[in-house]
């Protein structure tokens, strides 16, 4: 396996500005905003930040908290563009902003090796950005969530990005009764990410949590793939996990499919000096290595 850095760099409307003592600073189009950073351990470049928000963690760190806002905030969010994808910012309860800056690596890596036609599913597909990013090269989306909100905001992100007449199936559902049937019904996919949270639950009530139900989910992804799939994507957040375990689950679940697995650490360059502010874990798989 080989072990890499995944790094987000700065685009037009989105910047890692400034970070430091257990906070960071970004741009999201046209507003600033501070979110706690618990890897943030050093100093900060500037000794005060403007900002238009500050989300303040709840002091019991269950992971909630509140957003402090500016009048200007539009509190129905604002849209902001990544390549040809557009698509709503806005501040949630979660503390992010209804998307993660940090896949665009991960999304730049999948169009590259996607082409026009491929069948390609998308598990916690959220807000859709990863799904309109590859649907924008020609691929047959197959967007889940279990959420029926965020794929109603999915949506809205494909009418914003001008593409309701891209081949997507928008299915609410629970992703490992999802993935499941789909092998049943033998279906096949050139390419699958995913990016699932620490603990959730599906539509009905079905409890996920990702050391117990990630091993049975990958098995899942393995059948769905074959001699001529291209990919497998799967990135961690907020999990006391390595990427080399994750990527030992990708080796050995997709042995025999031949091609390489890369794991490593997701990065976030930051603007004030170009250190880099680490996010997530992820380990993929691919044919073309």
């Amino acid at each position: 396996m080989s072990l890499l850095t995944l790094v987000t760099e700065p685009w037009a409307d989105y910047g890692l500005i400034d970070s430091g003592h257990g906070r960071k600073l970004e741009r999201f189009g046209r507003f600033r905003f501070i979110r706690p950073e618990p890897q943030a351990m050093w100093a900060p470049a500037s000794p005060s930040w403007d900002a238009d928000g500050d989300f303040i963690a709840a002091s019991d760190e269950d992971g909630g908290g509140k957003w402090h806002l500016s009048r200007d905030v539009p509190r129905g969010g604002w849209h902001v563009k990544w390549e040809e994808v557009r698509f709503t910012a806005q501040n949630t309860p979660f503390r992010h902003l209804a998307f993660f800056p940090d896949m665009a690596p991960q999304w730049s890596w999948m169009r590259d090796r996607t082409s026009e036609g491929d069948e390609v599913m998308n598990l916690f597909g959220y807000t859709g950005v990863g799904t309109l990013a590859l649907a924008a090269k020609g691929a047959r989306m197959t967007h889940v969530d279990a959420s029926k909100k965020a794929v109603e905001i999915a949506k809205s992100n494909a009418f914003l990005s001008d593409m309701t007449d891209r081949p997507i199936r928008w299915m609410v559902d629970d992703a490992v009764k999802f993935a499941a049937r789909e092998v049943r019904r033998e279906r096949r996919y050139d390419g699958i990410f995913l990016d699932p949270p620490k603990f959730g639950r599906g539509p009905e009530g079905e409890v996920w949590r990702i050391e117990e139900h990630l091993p049975g989910l990958i098995a899942h992804c393995r059948r769905l793939l074959d001699e001529k799939s291209k990919y497998l994507v799967l990135t961690v957040y907020a999990v006391r996990m390595s990427a080399l375990a994750i990527g030992e689950l990708l080796n050995q679940a997709l042995a025999d499919l031949g091609g390489k697995v890369e794991v490593g650490e997701m990065a976030v360059r930051e603007e004030a000096r170009g250190l880099l502010l680490p996010t997530a874990i992820f380990a993929r798989w691919s044919r073309d290595g």
